[in-house]
């Protein structure tokens, strides 16, 4: 029998670039009241496609809750180098997860968690059970690889990802992937504000993974090292420990949900309507065409 195959979306991932990829050439494709929707339009037609793409059984789009997590309660500069998002995309957020919700998809997110943990969560409760494709940009997720979840980076349009196997993974770098977050711990992580060990960046972080194993590995032989290395090291070991909490992703939230919940909704006429109500007419017409219902001419 084959395995249920479970797309997991990275809301905020898709919703920003989105956001961005049409704000960049001045398209907001605004409402009548002025309010911008090419984040949350994008965000859609990025599902939809991707499920004619990838055709899950099932699907769960997550989601960050907030700028708290318990990560920023670890370390304060965690995400703090990020913008404010612009004016014209902070309605967007509420209205993603409505639009998200009204097209039977489910959503998962809970303030102090990011939805990194959630996908990391799912992947977990399920294993070997059914298969995952995980949609994100963010890199930290390799660490979630295994033979039955796949990552899809997102590249271009809407159609165009760059595919990680677990197999591809470790030819690729040469260490399994829950090493991947020691890797971080050294390396550091610009885009999420933390700095590992100053002086060592992401090829001596892999080479030192792959000598001994863990960032504990490296600690325990770290009178091995060139004198420059354990100079740096011993100089920002707390970091280090740090910045190692900060990187992995967290797996044991508790999901107390049948595999059932998650299947993959039909559309019809009314999911078009809805979408044409709110003025999101690219949308209606990608709903028409991707799941050929066509609209009633005299709605």
């Amino acid at each position: 029998m084959e395995k249920p195959h479970v797309l997991l979306v990275d809301g905020m991932a898709l919703l920003f670039r989105s956001f961005f990829a049409t704000s960049a050439v001045g398209q907001y494709f605004r409402t009548t009241e002025g309010l911008a929707t090419n984040g949350v339009q994008g965000f859609a037609r990025h599902v939809l496609a991707a499920k004619t793409l990838m055709k899950p059984t099932h699907m769960a789009v997550c989601w960050d809750m907030g700028a708290r997590t318990f990560r920023t309660d670890l370390f304060d500069g965690y995400k703090a180098n990020r913008p404010a998002p612009p004016e014209d995309m902070v309605h967007q957020f509420d209205l993603a997860q409505s639009i998200s919700e009204q097209l039977g998809w489910k959503n998962y997110g809970e303030a102090g968690i990011e939805a990194d943990d959630f996908i990391g969560s799912f992947t977990k409760q399920w294993q070997d059970q059914v298969d995952f494709t995980i949609i994100t940009g963010d890199k930290d997720m390799l660490q979630l690889l295994t033979p039955s979840v796949n990552i899809a980076f997102m590249k271009k349009g809407f159609h165009v990802y760059d595919v990680y196997t677990e197999t591809r993974f470790i030819e690729e770098y040469g260490i399994q992937p829950n090493q991947f977050a020691d890797v971080k711990a050294f390396m550091g992580d610009p885009s999420d504000g933390y700095p590992g060990v100053k002086g060592i960046g992401p090829k001596t972080a892999l080479q030192l993974i792959k000598d001994y194993g863990s960032t504990d590995g490296v600690l325990g032989a770290i009178d091995e090292l060139k004198p420059a290395q354990k100079k740096k090291i011993d100089e920002h070991k707390e970091m280090l420990l740090l910045s190692k909490k900060l990187a992995v992703i967290k797996c044991d939230i508790q999901l107390d949900m049948p595999l059932e919940e998650l299947t993959v909704p039909a559309y019809t006429n009314d999911h078009i309507q809805l979408c044409r109500d709110q003025q999101l007419l690219l949308l209606a017409k990608q709903l028409e065409k991707n799941v050929g219902v066509t609209a009633d001419p005299w709605a």
